[in-house]
């Protein structure tokens, strides 16, 4: 069938939904498809990627996504300067792919809603990859292999049948986001607290019941989706305690016994220091501290429908948030919200 080209901008060109089941371009001129950037192909009855795209010699971006494609030529191997591939919901297996398709320049890979059992060999062969989704297929494993895709920030794993996470994909060093929701993962590495960049970990809907406490040296996380896990509501306490300084003994002593002092009483480093003391968030504890807190993780209501672990810094380990011998006490969410806002640190939301 011919086409004739529709172009919804200068570099793009889109022929999705015209049931398209061969591509024949002679209704495109030579020119229209040198300038051609961006190409859509969605929504056709294409099964094998028309050998006719590599005359697009410039394209840098191809979706053929919610087709029956189950085959893509070697001919796509022609398209040097391709950096994105879309091919979401299509019939894509392992056998699919051209052999030398890991020596493409992709950027960002999208086989999303297909029938992959493993990741494809040849996509762990892609050096410049910084996006990978694989969401929605039949995984079982994660290959060790991953650790190959150096330049990845984004790996998109839910909706498959993965139980394990190989250690190995700690050694990413660029990674952000990692989404493995919708798995049957049980159990999170430790090792996964060296993704000094990760951003965003999606693991709701597996069946995770506990968390490596070496997940909290996670400086960057931002979001941490637990939900949907039968996670132990008593979660990990890291209770690294770094001794309090004899400084920081008599400044306890003199803000939480109210000692009287004036400017005049003490040299002006020593009326600073004082007034930098934090109040324990520990209604019940009246303490404070300075430079030596411990870390705790308090579960607490939200809207009734989650419960969100959030960071205290509490001023000894012997200091117990009431929360942790009560957590669904109503007075605890009402203590929650009386601690300052910078002295907690959220580490999970959704």
């Amino acid at each position: 069938m011919e086409v004739s080209e529709r172009a919804d901008g200068e570099n793009v060109l889109d022929l999705s939904r015209l049931s398209l089941e061969s591509l024949t371009l002679d209704n495109v001129s030579e020119e229209r498809k040198r300038e051609t950037q961006q190409l859509f192909l969605t929504y056709n009855r294409f099964t094998v990627l028309p050998a006719s795209v590599s005359h697009f010699s410039n394209l840098r971006f191809l979706d053929i996504s919610s087709n029956g494609l189950a085959f893509i030529c070697e001919d796509i191997l022609r398209l040097t300067k391709l950096k994105t591939l879309v091919a979401k919901n299509n019939r894509l297996d392992e056998s699919s792919l051209p052999k030398d398709f890991g020596t493409m320049s992709l950027e960002v890979l999208n086989f999303s809603g297909n029938r992959f059992e493993e990741v494809p060999s040849q996509c762990l062969e892609l050096q410049s990859l910084q996006s990978l989704s694989l969401g929605g297929n039949r995984l079982r494993t994660i290959p060790a292999e991953i650790e190959n895709l150096t330049s990845l920030e984004l790996l998109y794993l839910g909706g498959n049948s993965i139980s394990t996470i190989p250690p190995e994909l700690a050694n990413l060093p660029h990674l952000s986001y990692l989404v493995l929701c919708d798995n049957n993962i049980q159990s999170i590495p430790p090792q996964l607290a060296q993704l000094h960049s990760l951003r965003s970990l999606s693991l709701h809907n597996n069946l995770l019941t506990y968390l490596p406490r070496e997940i909290l040296s996670l400086v960057q996380l931002q979001e941490l989706s637990l939900r949907g896990n039968p996670l132990v509501v008593r979660f990990v306490k890291d209770m690294t305690y770094d001794p309090p300084s004899l400084l920081e003994l008599a400044g306890r002593t003199i803000k939480s016994r109210n000692v009287p002092y004036t400017p005049w009483d003490l040299p002006g480093n020593l009326v600073r220091y004082l007034d930098l003391a934090s109040k324990c968030p520990n209604p019940k504890c009246g303490g404070v501290y300075f430079d030596s807190c411990v870390r705790h993780i308090k579960f607490v209501d939200f809207c009734g429908k989650y419960r969100l672990p959030l960071m205290h810094y509490l001023c000894s380990p012997e200091c117990t948030s009431p929360c942790s011998s009560n957590p669904q006490s109503d007075a605890d969410s009402e203590d929650e919200f009386s601690v300052p806002a910078h002295r907690m640190q959220k580490v999970l939301l959704g």
